[in-house]
């Protein structure tokens, strides 16, 4: 463990609405909270030490709020990283209420993922004009699912992994389809029968189930703070929007819906509206 983590350890889900603002209450002392892994490449998460503060400070990124996570004695601020980040150097906002708005640095390195080509059913490669009129619908829906910022923060940021099974499919691998480049795989792919009960991975708010057009029978959960678990691929769901769940409850059956190749779990994770590697928050 690096000597930074270690002082950050020590010192320290129908319809989605917009809810961008702070409420001012406290957040869980990062004593008492375990941390994601930190990964600073794109894809990743890094930990940016704000340092103290009476009243929780608003840290925000690109104009997007961030999870801030602490307690008087030290904040610090969790920044996903998306897949798309050029490698470099990036900087946060953190404002507070006794000072002017305070920029912090962080630098992004550069990182090379797989590839892996795949054969898939044509229409899930050349879409229709009706197909891909679904699919422009369905982004807009879930871009407005993982703008949502709401509290309470989550309790802790290590996960538990929601269906047993060997990993399939690793975060950000460069897919080809049909021998067609695509965006890298958003999530960690998790092998295993039909059927098989898929566990949420941390207490959170059913926001939406809903059947797409790409992920097949799908579950996003709101575990608070701008972070939000995606479930593809479902056979069954086991609960309904605005449902709240507790760590290992059981949330959806694993399927084979969508574009798969066969029945597997599709996990993603969102962090201030990135998509980021869902193994950088298992304990």
């Amino acid at each position: 463990m690096s000597a930074r983590r270690e002082w950050l350890r020590l010192a320290l889900g129908g319809g989605a609405g917009l809810a961008l603002g702070w409420t001012g209450a406290r957040a869980q002392p990062v004593a008492a909270l375990e941390l994601p892994q930190e990964r600073a490449v794109p894809g990743g998460v890094v930990l940016i030490p704000i340092g103290p503060a009476a009243q929780e400070p608003r840290a925000e990124h690109e104009g997007v709020p961030l999870l801030v996570v602490g307690d008087p004695i030290a904040w610090t601020a969790v920044l996903g990283l998306a897949l798309a980040a050029a490698p470099g150097a990036g900087e946060i906002v953190v404002r507070r209420d006794d000072r002017p708005p305070e920029r912090l640095p962080y630098r992004i390195a550069t990182h090379r993922y797989a590839e892996q080509r795949l054969s898939v059913a044509p229409r899930h490669v050349e879409l229709s004009p009706e197909n891909l009129a679904r699919h422009e619908r369905e982004r807009e829906r879930q871009a407005q699912i993982v703008a949502r910022f709401s509290r309470p923060l989550p309790a802790t940021l290590r996960m538990r992994v929601p269906t047993a099974g060997p990993r399939s499919g690793s975060f950000g691998l460069r897919r080809v389809f049909n021998g067609q480049p695509r965006n890298p795989h958003s999530g960690m792919d998790i092998a295993a029968p039909i059927g098989t009960p898929v566990m949420a991975p941390l207490d959170g708010e059913v926001v939406d189930v809903a059947d797409y057009f790409f992920n097949g029978r799908t579950v996003w959960l709101d575990h608070g703070g701008g972070l939000l678990s995606m479930f593809c691929h479902l056979s069954a769901e086991q609960v309904r929007p605005g449902d709240r769940v507790r760590s290992g409850e059981r949330v959806a059956d694993v399927g084979a819906t969508g574009r798969v190749t066969g029945p597997h779990l599709h996990w993603s994770i969102s962090l201030n509206r990135a998509i980021v590697d869902p193994a950088l928050f298992l304990a």
